[in-house]
């Protein structure tokens, strides 16, 4: 049913190029407009170390690629994951992600091949992916434009969007350029400009948003020549210690990144992340990060990733579209808290939505109305339940910092809702039947809790929670040093780096 159509894709980061693979296999000619360069010749090292990505803040920060991303690949685009492996990528099913007590009493089930992972750094995929969507005849990639203007024309009392102005960013005389298209996809992420350029045009877009109130640093890593990763055991390698999330993110060719996520509300553990020696110092601290400390070396200074919020964008306010042949993909439209991981999936999900739509209809209104309905309907619960998260995290760390009984319910429901969830962390932590439909929620392979849906489930939390919360609490508390303990630490090593820096002074003096 879908016509050919000329389609303008605002951004080159994963969600672009995905937007741009999905429209090019209907048949659609896609030209991006990029306003960074394009990755250097090389391998995956001269990716991440060399390719100047200011346009995409998070690019050197760790990225997850979950099951419903990695399946949507492998089931499309099956020549691209074989790219992906070739320049290092791993795949990673659900059985070697198990503990080792799951692992024991392991038996393959259908839909066990659908829980993977896809394990490499992000400009690993960007530039796999780039490389890869370059090559198909119907795709364009123009780098280096900025672009400045959406050019639309009037229908009616609504607006079409008709193309783009562009500028090239060496054009020092500052030329716009005029590009039609039928189509306008925004795929330019978190820092979109199309909703001021609405703005400028009437077309005001209206913003749920709700601050995440963390700041998190990274610190990347190579394995040393004949190490490996850390077993999987009883330590996770990601947790929350009340006043601080962790996290380990394996890569691609013996990489892998840590984060440390701290709470505006912590101050002094915000500007001990930013020293490096510090930040290791941490992670030494903390039983799940310090083997992954031990058998590595660092190959970044730490960094901070901030400005971290749920966002979601309405476009079709009411079902009333603010421009036809307009539409905002991934972050543009919804943005969650990164340290999910959930970002390029649904940047990809959200892709294939718009392609089926744009096959569904030929129609300007119906298009929009049924993108954003397709939206709503499949994003939205992820969405929702990455805010609740945020503002859970926020809760507990607030009760952390001043002491107060982070799990003290103050009513009947509050009580059953806290030692549901203990008890289903138990339960996860020792059956696989409960493991795998926590797992099917955290790939995005169906709406966050339906598989509590299931009979079976909810029997056998319900057992776990007639052990009694306190038993069952052990799932949930992760082992650490407590925030007091932190303090001291890195308190210890504040002091240590200033007497440091005094002896250089004085030897230089001398």
């Amino acid at each position: 049913m879908s016509a050919v159509a000329n389609v303008a894709v605002v951004g080159s980061g994963m969600c672009g190029m995905t937007t741009a693979l999905a429209l090019a296999r209907r048949g659609h000619q896609v030209t991006v407009f990029e306003r960074d360069p394009p990755p250097p010749a090389g391998n995956a090292d001269d990716a991440f170390f060399n390719w100047q990505r200011l346009g995409a803040a998070q690019f050197r920060h760790p990225h997850a690629f979950l099951g419903g991303m990695c399946n949507i690949i492998r089931d499309n685009y099956p020549d691209l994951l074989e790219a992906f492996y070739a320049a290092g990528a791993r795949r990673v099913g659900f059985e070697e992600m198990l503990p080792p007590p799951l692992k024991a009493q392991y038996t393959q089930e259908e839909g066990d091949d659908r829980l993977w992972v896809l394990l490499c750094r992000r400009a690993t995929m960007e530039t796999v992916i780039r490389r890869y969507v370059e090559t198909l005849p119907n795709v364009t990639i123009r780098n280096r434009v900025h672009v400045v203007g959406l050019i639309t024309e009037s229908a009616g009392d609504g607006l079409v969007a008709r193309g783009l102005e562009i500028r090239d960013r060496a054009d020092e005389q500052g030329v716009s350029e005029r590009v039609a298209a039928d189509l306008v996809i925004d795929a330019s992420g978190r820092g979109t400009r199309f909703p001021a350029m609405l703005r400028e045009l009437g077309r005001e877009v209206t913003e749920e948003v709700e601050d995440a109130e963390i700041i998190y640093y990274t610190r990347h890593y190579r394995l040393l020549p004949g190490q490996s990763e850390p077993p999987r055991g009883e330590n996770r390698s990601a947790g929350d210690l009340g006043y601080l999330k962790y996290g380990v993110f394996p890569g691609d060719n013996g990489h892998f990144a840590i984060i440390l996520c701290v709470p505006d509300c912590e101050p002094e553990l915000k500007e001990a992340v930013r020293d490096p020696a510090t930040f290791d110092r941490m992670c030494a601290s903390i039983p799940g990060l310090e083997p992954w400390i031990a058998r590595s070396e660092p190959t970044t200074e730490s960094f901070g990733f901030g400005d971290i919020k749920a966002v979601w964008r309405h476009y079709v306010p009411e079902g009333s579209p603010l421009v036809l042949g307009f539409f905002g993909v991934g972050d543009a439209t919804l943005r969650t808290n990164p340290l999910y991981g959930r970002g390029c999936s649904t940047g990809l999900m959200h892709a294939h939505i718009l392609a089926d739509v744009l096959e569904s209809t030929t129609d300007a209104r119906e298009r929009a109305v049924r993108f954003d309905a397709r939206t709503r309907d499949e994003l939205r619960p992820i969405w929702e339940a990455s805010r609740n998260e945020d503002r859970n995290g926020t809760k507990r760390a607030l009760a952390t910092m001043t002491g107060a009984a982070v799990d003290r319910p103050d009513s009947l429901r509050k009580w059953f809702g806290l030692a549901f969830g203990d008890a289903l962390l138990a339960a996860a932590r020792d059956d696989l039947h409960v493991m795998r439909g926590m797992m099917r929620t955290f790939h995005l392979l169906e709406r966050p809790g339906d598989f509590l849906k299931d009979g079976k489930t909810r029997r056998k939390v319900m057992r776990y929670m007639l052990r009694g919360r306190r038993r069952n609490a052990g799932a949930r508390l992760q082992i650490g040093p407590s925030r007091a303990e932190m303090l001291a630490l890195v308190g210890q090593g504040a002091s240590q780096g200033a007497q440091g820096a005094a002896q250089e002074d004085r030897a230089r003096a001398a």
